[in-house]
């Protein structure tokens, strides 16, 4: 994990890591997707890039936000210009997630920043940020873990399981993902 790791505090499993007034924010953010985007035609993008921010999402550029994309808590969101989360792609943003100019996210996609401390009784969340750096491509279904980085140009395959930062040119795939060539960009 990196230097980002955060482990919350929680007294037992069933504890919030949470406080109440967070857990109303977030909340009120699936509420206002629900019923201001979800439904929202594909060029509707604006629409969705203003909930996003409005609801505290770092947006730089114009990034392409799919109306089925799920992000649970869109204050710990970066996107740059021309990024884009496909359909149904799940930013679950406990921690940060990053995405940076022309990286794409496909449908189905998942990108967890949480974990747990599975040496403690109480279970503690663990967040850690997650970094997909530009023109990366993540296929779709692809899983990617709590403290990644995915440097410039990566492409990961579909279906893919990514435990191990991955560098920068580098198409993996697999469970768990392992290199298979460099990518050459004519």
């Amino acid at each position: 994990m990196n230097s980002a790791t955060i482990e919350h505090s929680q007294n037992s499993p069933y504890d919030s890591p949470w406080t109440l007034s967070y857990r109303l924010k977030m909340l009120l953010w699936e509420y206002a997707w629900l019923l201001f985007c979800s439904w929202t035609p594909k060029p509707a993008n604006s629409w969705r890039l203003f909930w996003l921010k409005l609801f505290g999402c770092t947006i730089y550029g114009k990034p392409f936000v799919h109306q089925r994309a799920r992000i649970q808590i869109p204050w710990n969101l970066t996107m740059h210009d021309h990024s884009c989360l496909g359909d149904r792609a799940n930013a679950y943003t406990l921690g940060k997630i990053e995405i940076f100019e022309h990286a794409t996210i496909a449908q189905e996609a998942y990108l967890c920043t949480g974990t747990h401390a599975f040496d403690k009784a109480s279970l503690n969340l663990i967040t850690s940020k997650i970094t997909i750096e530009k023109n990366v491509f993540v296929g779709a279904r692809a899983f990617i873990m709590p403290g990644i980085t995915v440097r410039e140009n990566a492409v990961i395959g579909s279906g893919s399981l990514v435990t191990k930062d991955i560098e920068r040119n580098a198409i993996v795939g697999g469970n768990p993902a392992k290199f298979i060539k460099y990518r050459v960009i004519a």
